[in-house]
């Protein structure tokens, strides 16, 4: 799979996943009555994580919001918590992965602050897709726990009569939606992250190159100092100290007629 594809991939399950999240969190049926053994059929209750609903045989349908926060269970509130960072984070992951895609020019943006930024978004996104799978499994949990408490309770006294009537929640159609949802912004964000490596620029490499000054060989000659004049010519100078041979070149200018002027 080419870069391209993936971070387009990556990008459209990113942003899926993120309309998911944001359906199950404002959807009611997080928690659906059970009817398996309750006798009273012409009601029927839900609850999501802002208000309970209860709808009527004839099609009524009335639903209350939960005005007092403070008195609502700590799991919940930590539900909506996870719920709704899991949101913001994938916002601001949908954001900067718009600017991230290789398709997008924007002045003379490099592709390695390309990469970074894909890179950002795809963290982002893996971030908020476990944000809404934790909050929806904390939910599910606290609803396995309340149905057993229930049915447990449901049935006392001797010979297992039933001597009182509970409501029993269970899964409503927001929890798989939410696992879903989680599951493909998590997906995607983990196709970002891949793509991030395709888009990184190919280092460079220089092979070294070693220097070497370089030498002069001078023949040892005996007579200690020769000298060599000519007209209208350089003058070059060869002196040898302690048998060691060194070139020194002066320029001297012949003079002229009007050196003396």
């Amino acid at each position: 799979m080419s870069t391209s594809t993936s971070q387009i991939l990556g990008f459209l399950v990113s942003n899926l996943g993120l309309v998911g999240c944001i359906a199950a969190t404002e959807m009611d049926m997080w928690g659906i009555q059970d009817l398996y053994e309750n006798p009273v059929t012409s009601v029927f209750q839900y609850h999501g994580l802002w208000r309970s609903c209860t709808r009527q045989s004839s099609g009524f349908t009335e639903c209350r919001p939960y005005y007092a926060s403070l008195r609502l269970p700590a799991m919940l509130q930590a539900v909506r918590a996870l719920m709704i960072v899991g949101i913001v984070l994938g916002a601001i992951g949908l954001l900067v992965s718009i600017f991230a895609l290789k398709c997008i020019r924007i002045g003379s943006m490099e592709d390695s602050a390309k990469a970074n930024m894909t890179l950002t978004s795809g963290i982002m996104f893996i971030i908020s897709g476990l944000c809404a799978i934790a909050g929806v499994s904390v939910f599910a949990n606290m609803l396995v726990t309340d149905f057993w408490m229930s049915t447990a309770n449901m049935y006392t006294g001797m010979g297992g009569m039933v001597q009182t009537i509970q409501n029993r929640y269970t899964f409503g159609s927001a929890l798989f939606v939410g696992w879903v949802a989680g599951g493909l912004t998590l997906i995607g964000g983990v196709m970002m992250c891949i793509a991030c490596r395709g888009l990184m620029p190919e280092e460079t490499n220089y092979k070294g190159v070693s220097y070497h000054a370089q030498s002069h060989n001078v023949s040892y000659k005996p007579g200690g100092f020769k000298a060599s004049t000519g007209l209208g010519s350089n003058t070059k100078n060869k002196r040898i100290y302690n048998g060691a041979a060194h070139v020194e070149d002066e320029m001297q200018p012949h003079p002229s007629k009007y050196d003396y002027v």
